[in-house]
Order: structure tokens, then sequence, then C-alpha cells
């Protein structure tokens, strides 16, 4: 995802060339990709410690909101904790803990607007590439531009930007398209097949059967959202996932709210909300046969007696080798125990034309099956990356502590949490950048590089066992083995180590542009984009 309003700061506005000739430049200190959450947070954050820096946001699609415009399956909701899930500088004093996808969009949209951001987003403005200048200190970006125009299709044209730094918040999902395995059979089926990602506003599902193919969170939000109306839902997964059930209120952030009230309750209830996850994350790890026998023994509370949790409860692999899948009070529970829903843990051979036939010889018959089989993750939004000429090869970098890509200068990404609340990660991102920002300009510096010499052994960004990830790891950047190159996972450490770190410790080097007769001498870095002529800031 990536982002055309007039209201941008005086400096980023331009009056438009005649349609014979390209637009002129625009040029910004910060250029944001991306008006989802990481995109609005990195915004409103820029707002906030940095007021006289110019800014925009660019977003591809026609709306804000990311991910919670674009979704929109029944049942969509917050798959964290909104005491984690908003924003650290805009708390959430709602009492529900796991809210729907048009709560969290409301919230998005409104925190754009409280900070201004909202008139510093331009949609329709789908990022292509960008190219690093070392001479000039700046980055060309290259923008594909769309406008409605009422009938046929929308207009397009290239535009171009340039800024000082980039931020690249354009999330990991694939926004085209989601992940559909090749069915055997499938243009035999007479029904109707979805996809979650593009759920068709006209579908009624109402009174018929449904077959939901998947294990994921998806399918755990799709299936008692769909019971409700549906004739029958019928979960068909491959293998089984972890499922916890959490109170859709937080009893705790209840009880403190009545006392101290939620402005004095709501951090007290986020950073229990944190040290919960932190533990439950190390309790999966490091005592799985703990964590998988509280997590079965709280299913097992839920459902009827007899059901068979050890076949369709019971994954292969330890609690957070993939992330838990949450059900807001037990929501899907009641759907089988009130038995308008079923689990069937199986292999699908064929589609038929009235359904699936699965390998153990069960026919599911279905009206409509929701292919719920996971997302194709795109990095960085699919813009293409180069330094000096030479294009960025992102399998071959490093990350500096998750958010800078070793010899690519004055460049950030936000990637969030896949153990906690992604927020949690986005909000040090954005806070980390703006720190780093504000060194540059009071050490008259204006350029940043990582140096990855010390990073180690390396090792995949995404460490995470789901076959989304899997599918896809070889197009992300790596991490390292050592600090600051390896990725954290633990947010009070990250906490500690984005605030206190210092900036001139020699990982990361600090310079200028480039001139003609140093860019003759400069010896040149490795082919992915190592700046030329880049000093090391003095140790101090």
């Amino acid at each position: 995802m990536n982002s055309d309003d007039a209201a941008a700061s005086p400096s980023t506005a331009s009056t438009e060339a005649p349609p014979s000739t390209a637009p002129p430049p625009r040029h910004v200190d910060v250029l944001i990709v991306g008006a989802g959450l990481s995109g609005i947070g990195a915004a409103c954050h820029l707002t906030r410690a940095l007021p006289k820096l110019t800014y925009v946001v660019l977003e591809g699609r026609e709306a804000t909101g990311g991910t919670w415009d674009l979704f929109r399956y029944p049942g969509i909701r917050s798959d964290s904790d909104m005491q984690t899930f908003a924003y650290r500088f805009r708390p959430w004093h709602d009492p529900r803990a796991i809210v729907d996808g048009a709560s969290v969009l409301a919230y998005l949209r409104e925190t754009a607007a409280e900070y201004g951001v909202d008139r510093r987003i331009r949609t329709g403005h789908r990022v292509t590439g960008a190219e690093w200048s070392s001479s000039a200190a700046r980055w060309t970006v290259r923008v594909r531009r769309t406008a409605a125009t009422g009938e046929g299709p929308p207009e397009s044209e290239e535009v171009t930007y340039t800024c000082r730094f980039l931020q690249l918040c354009t999330g990991y999902y694939r926004y085209e398209h989601g992940h559909t395995p090749d069915f055997p059979g499938r243009e035999e089926y007479t029904g109707r097949v979805v996809h979650p990602q593009h759920w068709p506003a006209d579908l009624d599902h109402s009174g018929r059967r449904v077959a939901v193919i998947g294990s994921g969170a998806t399918a755990m939000t799709l299936v008692p959202a769909l019971a409700r109306d549906a004739a029958h839902v019928t979960m068909v997964q491959r293998s089984p996932t972890y499922v916890v059930p959490l109170p859709e209120v937080d009893p705790v952030a209840r009880v403190l709210a009545r006392i101290a009230g939620k402005k004095a309750a709501q951090p007290v209830v986020r950073w229990k909300n944190i040290l919960v996850g932190v533990g439950s994350y190390q309790l999966g790890q490091r005592l799985p046969t703990v964590a998988r026998a509280l997590i079965r023994t709280a299913v097992k509370r839920r459902l009827p007696a007899g059901f068979d949790v050890g076949t369709h409860f019971n994954p292969r692999y330890k609690p957070w080798d993939q992330r838990l899948c949450v059900v807001p009070d037990g929501d899907l529970f009641r759907a089988l125990s009130d038995r308008r829903a079923e689990v069937v843990t199986d292999h699908i051979d064929t589609f038929i034309p009235d359904g699936l036939r699965l390998a153990s010889g069960r026919e599911v018959r279905a009206d409509v099956v929701v292919t719920a089989t996971g997302l194709d993750l795109l990095a960085f939004g699919g813009v293409r990356l180069s330094v000096d000429g030479a294009e960025v090869r992102l399998h071959d970098t490093v990350t500096y502590r998750g958010l800078m890509l070793d010899g690519v200068p004055n460049l950030a990404f936000t990637l969030g949490y896949t153990n906690a609340s992604w927020t949690l990660k986005a909000d040090l991102t954005a806070a980390f950048v703006c720190r780093l920002l504000a060194h540059l300009d009071a050490t008259s510096r204006q350029v940043c590089v990582p140096d990855a010499a010390g990073a180690g052994e390396r090792r995949p960004l995404l460490d995470f066992s789901a076959g989304y990830v899997r599918r896809s790891v070889h197009a992300f950047p790596q991490s390292g083995t050592r600090d600051p190159w390896r990725v954290g996972t633990n947010y009070p450490s990250d906490l500690r180590a984005f605030r206190r770190a210092r900036l001139d410790d020699g990982t990361l080097r600090f310079g200028g542009p480039v001139s003609p007769t140093e860019r003759a001498n400069a010896s040149r870095g490795p082919v992915h984009g190592r700046p030329e002529g880049v000093p090391q800031e003095p140790t101090r």
C-alpha cells in the first residue's frame, strides 16, 4: 500500500505543469509511503516531535486505513488487544479490548484528523521506485498517480517527488490478491468461491451452507460470524492452530477504570497486557509442554464433553512458532457447541460440483466456499530501490534494529512484531526515526547509513514458521545475530534499546553529499548500495 490532497504543507505544494510536459518535482524533508496504521502513526510522530519538518504521505489506494479499509469480510476484528494495538500517544479508552474492523478504521482516521495528517495524505499515488543520489544527498521517488474520471478507467500519469529521508510504511501484505492454492476440480464446482481479502459486497450467505478452508486468524474470525446466519458452516483445516479465548471487555480494565478513571487506568492496563504477552511468548518457547497443556485445558473447558480436541485443536508445532489465534469471549467455541459450525481436520482431495471431497472420502456440501488460505507477502510494497545507480537486492541486505538497511542511506521501514501487537514496534520505529532526524539536524549532517560490518551470521528477518512467511521470506532482507542487527521480539527490551542506544557508536555512518572529487576517489561498497564517501561519525 502506498498515497492527493491539495492541503499539503506550502513547501510541498506546486502548480501542475501543462499536460504536454512532466510535472515539476515535489520536495519534502520526509516522504512516507503508506497511509495505513504504520504510515499514519509515523506522520503523527513527525508532527509531534519535529513540527518544522515538511512531509507528505503517499497512498496507492483511493482510501486511507490500509488493511482496515481493504478487508471487509464478516467479523473482521483486531487480533491484538486495543490497549496495545492503539498508538502510545493516543490511548484507547473504550472498555472493549477486541474490536471490529470498522472501529479500528475509525480510530485510525480520527487520529489522522486530530494531528492534521489527513491534510498531508495523497491517495491514488502508488510509489513504484526510488533512487538515492549520494552527490545530491536525496531520494528521487517515482510515483504512478491515478485519478477517477467519472466515466471509464481512471487517468494515470507518472510524477516525481524528492526527499531527504524516505520512510516505507507499506506493511508486508500483497494488496492486489491473497494466496489461493490450485485446488483440483475447482472448475467443476457450481457454487461460489471467494477469498476474504476481496469479499464481494453482493454475497448473501444467509441460509446457505458455507465451507471455510483454513485454520488461521481469518478463518477463526469468519466461522462464528458466518454461523449466525448461515444454514451451517464447516471449517476445513489441513492442520490445527493454537486458539486462545480472551474476554472482549477486559475485566481488569473495567475495574481499574471504575476505581481510578479511564485516563489513569489506561497505562496500567496497557503495561499489564504487554507483560502478559511477553510472558505468554516466553512460556510457549521455553516451556512448550506447559503452555500447550494450559491452552488445551482452556479450549476443552469451552467445548462439549467428548469433543475431539486432540484432533482439531492440537497443533504439531510449539506455541508461538506461529501466531496464536484469539477468539473474543470464545465465540468460535460457542458456534461449535451450538452445532451451527463444525471443524473437519483433513486434506482436500478435490472440489466436486456441490462442495469438497476430502482425502478421507468425506464430502462437505457447500453453496459457498471461502478460501481463507492465507496472504501473499510483498516486501516494501514492491517499491524498487537503487543507490547511485546500483539496484538494492533486498535479500543481500541486513537490517539495523529491524528498521534500516545496511548500505542504504536515509531510509527506514516499519515492520511490526509477529508475537505481539504490530503497533508496539511501529511506535518504536517512528520515534527512533524522529530521534535520528533530530540528530542529523543537530550535528549538521545530511546522510546516515548503517554499516553491517559487525552483524555476525545472517538469518531470516521473519523468523516465523507460518506458511505465508515461508513462501516469501527469500524476498525480504535478513537480520544478524548480534545487536543492533538482531531483530528483537521483546517490547520492554526494545523500548530500552531504542531510547538509550547511542547513535554515534560507529554502526551508523554520518556524512553529507559527495562532491565530484570525493566520488572519483571513493572506493565502492557492496553492489547493493553502500554510498560513496560517507565518513564515520567520530565516537565520543
